[in-house]
């Protein structure tokens, strides 16, 4: 089943000194319980188009669809509060909260009382691999690979079907990426989560379901 379609996508800006087109008319289609992965050199456009496909920045020309309805005509706030989280290559936790307060958090927006969200927290940061020890640790206190275990379990708790990750390896040594690759692809083929990867490892890549290059703002299909 369709979940993200672009069509016909270009996103550009202006500097100071000329215009960039960082993406040019992308059309795609991502679906239900597909792993994928956009590859490309470092400022070929990847990175700014999973930021048009999180409703964080909004196409210059075209549309991107989220089961069939425009994104320009959504609450894009709500979108990625209730359909599509980000998880990004430097974790993004809150120093000032724990594992488990971190994984609460999308859930204590949407007013889950917090008794269950702290069940649920627990049962998410265990289905990720942690042990209960790590409940009530900071970031601080937690290895690479553990603290992008507790940022997935966050996009787990928000509770949509979109999981985009901007190189979410890239800070983390062989053993954790595995782990990390793994637990993505199990979330897509298990779970039914649509999985976006942004990555420049081929590693990564050739774990993926569907493979996507960008060059220069373009993107094509390999596999």
């Amino acid at each position: 089943m369709e979940i993200l379609r672009a069509e016909h996508v270009s996103y550009s800006y202006q500097t100071k000194y000329q215009k960039v087109e960082a993406v040019r008319d992308v059309s795609c289609v991502f679906e239900q319980g597909g792993f994928y992965a956009i590859v490309g050199e470092s400022g070929s456009g990847k990175s700014t188009f999973l930021s048009l496909l999180a409703g964080l920045d909004v196409p210059s020309e075209g549309t991107i669809y989220v089961q069939g309805r425009s994104l320009g005509d959504m609450d894009r706030d709500a979108y990625r509060l209730n359909q599509a989280s980000v998880v990004y290559q430097s974790f993004h936790l809150f120093p000032l909260l724990t594992a488990q307060e971190n994984v609460m958090l999308p859930m204590e927006f949407k007013k889950v009382k917090k008794r269950e969200a702290s069940e649920r927290a627990k049962q998410l940061l265990e289905r990720v691999g942690l042990k209960p020890g790590i409940l009530k640790q900071f970031p601080k206190m937690m290895s690479g690979g553990e603290q992008q275990r507790v940022a997935i379990a966050r996009a787990v708790a928000a509770g949509g079907e979109i999981i985009l990750a901007d190189e979410p390896t890239g800070n983390l040594d062989s053993e954790n990426e595995k782990k990390i690759v793994a637990l993505l692809k199990e979330l897509a083929h298990e779970d039914g989560y649509t999985v976006i990867v942004i990555t420049h490892n081929p590693g990564v890549a050739k774990e993926t379901d569907h493979v996507y290059r960008m060059k220069d703002g373009a993107l094509s299909q390999e596999r």
